[in-house]
């Protein structure tokens, strides 16, 4: 319980701190906030290995941030420096970091599916019993990407978790007004799988889907469907006035803000107590901190890092 709120603790303050760099004009960078959606993979990689895989999408720092991708070199990409996790050249819509097993970033809606597909079907042949997440969101459960890649993964029996992060919005547009089906998770019966929908800001239980369905994975039983229903307290890109949202929506998902609620239910129960969570919240600011300053005294990259990881060249013996 702690681990997962030391992760929500470090995915809120990097969000904060991120819109307010980028307000005071420090950096300049397209950036996708996920302030309000912080329980999903913050309970979903406290359940992970660190051999385990995930693939995400443009509003995935926070699923990259959970699984431990070094803070400081992701601001460094953030912010193009040749310091960080893609050299600078990859910027927040594709960090990737193997070691701690965030194996992309993808800007393509849907993408993230098939490529966990592959990287799941890696682990079986290999025999390992390493599982891969795949996160997207509602809008991208229209994609064909999506139906190609549940068809497969139920019929190879792949170790793959796909995570459906329903934020109600697939970019400008309600997801009831270009989804044919009432919920997202009842589209798995159409691929014999598992589909839950479950209340992505409740830590309890997103646990107990995401347990049940990861051991399923890792015992070489299959793949699952969770659709978990959350909410983005900002707008699709940061800029975006958010005014096609219904009237009072945002508020009431603001008021209903999974951290705080989180963090008095470990008080409240005696999980942890006052000093032990403010001490978690300064650590993380701390570490922020000098990832910032880390990102700002960083290069950017040279002229020569254009051509470099693009072509393969031949080394004279």
């Amino acid at each position: 319980m702690i681990d997962i709120f030391m992760k929500m603790s470090l995915l809120k303050q990097n969000d904060e701190r991120m819109r307010a760099v980028i307000k005071s004009g420090r950096l300049v960078m397209p950036y996708y906030s996920y302030r309000g959606q912080e329980v999903i993979p913050s309970t979903i990689s406290a359940l992970l290995r660190d051999t385990d895989y995930i693939c995400t999408i443009y509003r995935g720092t926070h699923d990259s941030l959970a699984k431990g991708c070094p803070v400081d070199q992701l601001w460094a990409e953030l912010a193009g420096r040749v310091t960080g996790t893609c050299k600078g050249k990859g910027g927040p819509m594709h960090i990737t970091h193997p070691g701690s097993g965030v194996m992309v970033t993808t800007g393509i809606v849907g993408s993230t599916m098939p490529i966990a597909n592959g990287l799941a079907w890696g682990s079986k042949l290999k025999g390992n019993d390493a599982v891969t997440i795949a996160y997207f969101g509602d809008g991208a459960s229209n994609i064909g990407a999506f139906h190609e890649s549940l068809n497969l993964a139920s019929l190879w029996k792949l170790p793959v978790v796909f995570v459906c992060s329903n934020n109600r919005y697939s970019e400008h547009t309600k997801t009831e007004f270009g989804t044919a089906i009432d919920q997202i998770a009842r589209r798995a019966e159409s691929y014999t799988m598992p589909g839950v929908r479950v209340d992505g800001n409740d830590v309890l239980a997103m646990h107990a889907a995401a347990s049940e369905a990861i051991d399923r994975a890792r015992a070489g039983e299959g793949p699952t469907l969770i659709e978990a229903m959350t909410f983005r307290f900002f707008g699709h890109v940061f800029g975006d006035d958010d005014k096609y949202m219904d009237e009072g929506e945002k508020a009431a998902a603001m008021q209903a803000d999974p951290y705080p609620v989180y963090r008095s239910f470990l008080l409240d129960n005696g999980h942890a107590d006052e000093a032990e969570l403010a001490a978690i919240e300064a650590g993380h600011k701390d570490e922020i901190d000098a990832a910032l300053q880390f990102a700002l005294d960083s290069p950017f990259p040279e002229a020569i890092e254009v051509a470099r990881d693009v072509y393969a060249y031949e080394v004279a013996e």
